[in-house]
Formats: structure tokens, sequence, C-alpha cells
């Protein structure tokens, strides 16, 4: 099966959800046999210089790269407003990327083009109009839902109504494109309930983030240390902004006086000024890190706590496949079936973070016991292959359907 794949970001280094979504999905359908062809936009926001792409990433047959500027301007933010568009949507509509995507679509014949989040659905009618692969949407959230929670939790009036506003546009383009796809990807079943409220209605999939377990090895001596608080995350992504100023205004001022030795690392990408300026001695942002494995590995406990967003937080499964205690939110746990207190920490108020800290610190055997039995689900739960191998089933069906 000869399948293209079209990504808004290019999937790689493996440092963030959508990457590693994209490239174990890719690289499990490879092991079972599909010809992958990757078609991925270079964006200046996240921009990866191609020559440092390792002889190993090579579950593509062909790999596309184009360069597309998305940066975000007040000017183009005002522009979307006058004009009523999204301008969450404009910042991806690029006429080299559909240039490359049509002479890649003339020139070779694809049984499906899988694409990947909503962003570029609006490439269909092009797909339509120069190929007759069917058209599979892997959507890793409902994204007018991170942006409708971001908006409610927003304090200025001024973002929030702006937000509401682009979430408007958004919304309406998400629904508007769910009639045009010929099977439905979805990241967790809660999301393809929404998707059907909303009025999907053909060919459709669960398939979650995968992982192998093999790329995640627990590494122990964190915990013969003094336990300390991990948090990974790009920090150009509001619902994480959002996230760690929440647990350093809310938790950590009490938390610090508790345990004044204990330490929080904060791991991720553009950090604004204004989050910055709330370090601490016992708080340090790190930036980018070379390897999210060996900063989880650094620490006993990961901390996610989310309040938008959609979707599955990688992050929080890759902090449960390398044996650490993760303490998340509702929202942060959505789409991991796991069991609160068994498999992971789920908290709703600065006062439960802060509880679920001091257990952690103090009961050093049962963050041990919830740390194996969390490795162990996402070994049964979310194993890339398998999971795969229902997408590449549900892909044969609706080619061999005509």
């Amino acid at each position: 099966m000869k399948i293209l794949i079209l990504a808004k970001k290019f999937p790689y280094p493996l440092r963030e959800g959508e990457p590693i979504a994209i490239t174990y999905l890719s690289r499990s359908l490879h092991e079972l046999g599909a010809s992958l062809t990757l078609l991925a936009m270079n964006t200046t926001k996240a921009f990866f210089p191609m020559e440092k792409l390792p002889a190993t990433y090579d579950h593509f047959e062909q790999i596309h790269s184009v360069t597309v500027d998305n940066r975000i301007s007040i000017l183009g933010a005002l522009k979307s407003l006058i004009h009523g568009d999204s301008y969450i949507l404009s910042r991806f509509n690029s006429p080299e990327f559909a240039a490359r995507l049509k002479n890649l679509l003339t020139t070779q014949a694809f049984d499906i083009v899988q694409i990947e989040t909503p962003y570029l659905a609006q490439y269909i009618p092009l797909i339509r109009q120069y190929s007759q692969a069917k058209i599979a949407m892997r959507s890793h959230n409902v994204e007018h839902e991170i942006w409708q929670r971001v908006a409610r939790n927003t304090r200025s009036f001024l973002k929030k109504w702006y937000l509401r506003q682009q979430n408007a546009s958004l919304k309406k383009f998400e629904i508007d494109s769910l009639e045009l796809y010929d099977i439905l990807v979805a990241i967790t079943q809660r999301d393809l309930g929404v998707f059907k409220k909303l009025g999907y209605r053909h060919a459709s999939v669960v398939a979650p983030v995968g992982i192998h377990a093999e790329d995640y090895r627990p590494g122990l001596s964190a915990f013969s240390h003094e336990p300390s608080l991990a948090f990974i995350g790009a920090l150009d992504w509001m619902p994480n902004q959002e996230g760690v100023a929440w647990l350093l205004d809310e938790v950590w001022p009490a938390l610090g006086v508790e345990f004044p030795t204990l330490r929080l690392e904060i791991a991720g990408k553009n950090t604004p000024g204004w989050l910055r300026k709330k370090q601490t001695g016992a708080v340090i942002f790190l930036g980018e890190v070379e390897s999210a494995v060996d900063f989880i590995n650094s620490h006993q406990i990961l901390v996610a706590p989310l309040f938008s967003g959609s979707g599955i937080k990688v992050k929080v499964l890759e902090g449960m496949a390398l044996g650490r205690v993760v303490i998340t939110t509702p929202i942060g746990a959505e789409g991991i079936p796991a069991t609160h207190g068994e498999h992971f920490l789920i908290t709703k108020t600065p006062a439960e973070f802060h509880h679920a800290v001091k257990f952690c610190i103090e009961n050093p055997v049962r963050v041990l016991q919830i740390s194996t039995k969390a490795r162990q689900f996402i070994k049964d739960h979310f194993d890339s292959r398998a999971i795969a191998t229902r997408v590449l089933d549900s892909y044969k069906k609706i080619t061999s359907a005509g």
C-alpha cells in the first residue's frame, strides 16, 4: 500500500508530541509493509535543518520538505480578523507546499493520503483534483476544543475576545471539513465521539499515539537521589504556558516552603520572557534539551498540569513508559484509560497537586510500585505496532471497497 503523509511540522527531532505521533505510526506502518512518502512543512517556528536528519530515520521511501514562514505577526492577525478568517489556519496556507503536493500527486499514484491534523484539510480540493487516493484525516486533537479551553482560562478580556473570534472560524472549518474525509483516524475514542456528534458519518478508526517501548528504557539512578520534579513541553504552546504558570503561581509557593530542598526543572523550547522571570533558585528553566528521555529519566516525578488542549498528551505517555510517576490533571489524563493511584496521579486543585507531590516524596516504595505499573500499562495499551496494524487494516478495507 502506498501512503502519502502530509504534515504541518517536520516530524523530527522527537521532542514534541506531534513529531513523535507521526514518526511512531509511520515507522510501524513501514514495518508492516506499507510504502511511505512524506511531504512536510518545515516551518520557521519549528525549523529543522534537513542535513541533520540521521540515517536511521529511514522508514520513508521519499522525504519532501517545504520551507514555510508561519511566524505570528500583529499585521497578519489583524488582517485575519478583518477578513473573518482563522489566523490559526491561514499560517499554514502555502503556495509552495501546494505546488509540491500537486507535483507528487501528478507523478505518483497513492492509495491513501494521510493528512496529519485538520490544519492541512485546506489542501483536500487539490488532492481530489489530482488523485484518486482515499483521504485519511489523522486528527491529533479536537482542534477547536483547545482554543475554546484556552480562551475560557484567559484572564485578559481583549485576548479572550480575540481567541473566541479566531476559534469560531476554526470550529466552522473543522466541522465543515468532516464530510470531506474517507476515513477519520481519531486519537481517542472520546474524540471520535465528539466528531460524530458534530456530524461525521464516514469510516473511522481509533488509533492513539503508539510507543515503541524499546526506545524508552527507564533509568533507575534518579530513585537513589532526593526526589525532584520535571516538566517538559514546548513553551510557545499556550496550554503549556498556562499549566507552568499555574504550577508556579498556585502550587509552588506552599510546596517550596514545606520542601525547601525540592527542585523543579522545566524543559521546553521558546520560553517567553514573562514566564522565565518566574525562575528561582529551586525552579530552573533549561530551554530545549537534547534528549527528552534522558531529561525525564533524571527525575523521579514528571508533572503535567494541563487545563487546555485535547487528544492524548504524549509527554504523559512518555513519562509512564519511562517508569516515572506522572502527576497530571483531568485534561492531561484525557484519552489514557489508566487508573488514578495505580498508574498515575490525577489532581484538580492546587491543594491536591501539593498533596500528590508530598505523597510521592514521603512514600518511595509506592512511587516505585506506581512507576512499574505505569510502564507495563503503556506496553499493554499503547504498543505502536498493534495500533498501526489496526490503522492499516482500516485502510485496506476502504481501498478495497472502491
